[in-house]
């Protein structure tokens, strides 16, 4: 995500009319890193235009410039502005009316002390801003390895040189105090530039680097995010978040930021709810909170012998509380649930359209269980019917036929049983033909010839 070499442009590295924009009619100044939209850039105030310039350098950093010159600037143009030492290439992301309210916000009121706007870049002004924008990765990583060699604690995030390769500037966090004195020495002889160390906080180096955070999107410190507040492990205790530091930590290693938006809206809802420092006592057993629902003002207790949590409305609990406090106990709480009854809540139609295609492939996948071959049995006779709808033929029926449609007679169990001499007499004949059979393919006694003649 960093911006160095990023195809949208705003960084410098391509050089068009809007950075980031096929069209080149948008106002967005390219990438999405600190961004700003110009909704008044089309109203007309009948006076003339502010002549302050909001700039956006390399990383998202954004400075303001007086158009001293009065130059008709455009955003996305690429300037020539003025540094301490030398000079430096931008574009313009930010002009007009907002460029004063963003003054205001950050306080600064004497815009005399502003710096330059020289003139608009050329091509060749181009060229030399891309070759510094070139030397920023192999220099950042040749300093690693002094670092490594010096045994210097500190984590070098990014490197940035000037326009005119006159200063170079390296942003590093470190824990502790760093003495880099030697370090810039060695740097200085190595790049032949002038050496500027910034040391920056975990949170300003996630938002240079940018990245995707846990929700989804682009990290708030990389595209709106400037003003960092401390942020306490109480504004999680406050929204009944579990305190797990591997959900909780953004890709800083520091507890997310986002933390801080909803926690006024908790501080006021917990007002009304009762702080709960001990058990409630009843006749049954002294029930200890689970949870508490903030919003819905409904705290879950549970005995300790027992899985179940009862609901209680937040004012019951405080009933309960002034009864303990006078000495009474109540019957138990599973009396008390009737009243936390809660309307069940219709699911929005959002997601109509994914249950309707779940309900289809549902009823696709059902399928009629196969009848048992038992029951299929009694079924067949009811498929051979159908000669009893035909004429009747004028052919006579066979004695020992049976007639179509009619039960099979049950045979007598004398005729089931065998007479035991005429199976004997049957065995006896059945061994002659088997000695007959076997006497043809005998073979002779003379060595396999047949009789002689």
């Amino acid at each position: 995500m960093a911006c160095g070499q990023c195809s949208s442009g705003s960084c410098g590295s391509i050089s068009s009319l809007v950075p980031g924009c096929s069209s080149g009619g948008c106002a967005s100044g390219g990438c999405n890193k600190m961004n700003s939209f110009d909704w008044l850039s089309g109203m007309s105030f009948g006076k003339p235009q502010y002549k302050v310039v909001e700039v956006k350098f390399k990383g998202g950093r954004k400075e303001y410039f007086i158009n001293k010159h009065e130059i008709e600037l455009h955003t996305g143009d690429f300037v020539v502005c003025e540094m301490a030492s030398g000079h430096h290439i931008g574009h313009v992301s930010l002009q007009g009316e907002l460029v004063r309210l963003q003054l205001l916000k950050k306080g600064i009121h004497d815009t005399s002390e502003l710096r330059v706007i020289h003139r608009l870049a050329t091509e060749k002004d181009l060229e030399k801003h891309t070759q510094a924008i070139n030397r920023d990765l192999p220099t950042m990583y040749r300093t690693r390895e002094i670092c490594k060699e010096l045994k210097m604690n500190l984590k070098l995030s990014e490197v940035e040189f000037q326009s005119d390769n006159s200063k170079a500037t390296f942003y590093y966090s470190a824990d502790d105090r760093v003495d880099f004195r030697e370090l810039i020495k060695m740097l200085a002889a190595e790049f032949k530039v002038r050496i500027e160390m910034r040391q920056i906080s975990l949170r300003q180096e996630a938002g240079r680097l940018g990245g995707i955070g846990s929700c989804g999107r682009e990290l708030c410190c990389s595209t709106w995010l400037t003003d960092f507040k401390a942020i306490p492990t109480a504004a999680a205790r406050y929204q009944n978040l579990s305190l797990n530091p591997a959900k909780l930590s953004g890709q800083c290693g520091r507890l997310k930021c986002c933390l801080n938006y909803e926690l006024e809206t908790y501080i006021d809802a917990i007002k009304g709810i009762p702080t709960v420092d001990r058990p409630l006592k009843t006749e049954k057993g002294n029930a200890a909170l689970q949870k508490t629902d903030i919003f819905r003002r409904i705290m879950w207790f549970s005995y300790p012998e027992e899985t179940n949590w009862y609901p209680i409305p937040c004012s019951q609990v405080a009933e309960i509380q002034k009864m303990n406090a006078e000495g009474k106990k109540p019957v138990g709480l599973e009396n008390l649930m009737e009243l936390t009854e809660v309307p069940e809540t219709k699911i929005s139609a959002i997601n109509t359209d994914l249950e309707r295609l779940d309900k289809k492939y549902k009823k696709k996948k059902k399928k009629p269980a196969a009848a048992p071959k038992a029951a299929q049995a009694p079924a067949r006779p009811e498929m051979k019917s159908r000669p009893e709808k035909q004429q009747p033929s004028s052919r006579p029926q066979q004695p020992g036929r049976q007639e179509p449609g009619k039960p099979r007679p049950e045979r007598a169990p004398e005729n089931q049983a065998r007479n035991p001499e005429n199976k004997e007499a049957g065995n006896r004949e059945s061994e002659n033909k088997n000695k007959k059979r076997r006497s043809k393919f005998r073979k002779p006694a003379n060595g396999g010839e047949g009789p002689k003649s």
